[in-house]
């Protein structure tokens, strides 16, 4: 098991076709392990990720997630939430802030999936009232994101280090921005 910290992330790619192949629950547990163990502010953990396998429930995704289609492909789709917190983080975030934490352990969750060669693409396109409706998402929480998760259809030679990203001297200043 594992690959070489920086392959992985040099080779996670956002992935949106998918093997129906089921994704065995050691595997799928150690995934959920790395987004467990991911930091927080203050150790807060302010974090539920649903793990969404029935088939209708995942079709009924798809209109919420402004008719992505393929999300349904894959066996699983996991939905990052993250409760309000009454902290306002950087004094300007608000009851949002635990969207934050429930990001740093969604990134924890995608890059434990590629180390497993699963693909994941992160759904950032969503109707957050209708996906809490669907999975039942009590108040005093929101959906942070959504993945699919699966094996890619195109095997692991989809798995392969992206050119379209910006040079370090464009994004990286020293002491000041």
């Amino acid at each position: 098991m594992g690959m070489e910290f920086y392959e992985v992330i040099k080779t996670r790619r956002s992935v949106r076709s998918y093997k129906p192949d089921p994704i065995p629950e050691d595997v799928l547990e150690r995934v959920l392990d790395a987004a467990r163990i991911a930091p927080s502010g203050s150790n807060r953990q302010p974090w539920k990720f649903i793990v969404v396998k029935d088939e209708e429930t995942k079709k009924k995704l798809v209109p919420a997630c402004h008719n992505q289609s393929w999300i349904a492909d894959a066996p699983v789709i996991i939905v990052a939430c993250a409760r309000e917190l009454d902290y306002n983080r950087g004094g300007y975030m608000g009851k949002l802030s635990g969207v934050m934490d429930a990001a740093i352990a969604f990134t924890h969750l995608i890059l434990a999936a590629r180390t497993e060669g699963l693909g994941t693409c992160w759904i950032g396109s969503f109707d957050n009232e209708r996906v809490k409706e669907i999975l039942e998402v009590p108040k005093g929480w929101n959906v942070a994101a959504l993945t699919p998760l699966g094996y890619p259809a195109g095997g692991e030679g989809v798995f392969r280090e992206t050119t379209d990203r910006k040079p370090l001297e464009e994004i990286v200043s020293t002491d000041k921005f």
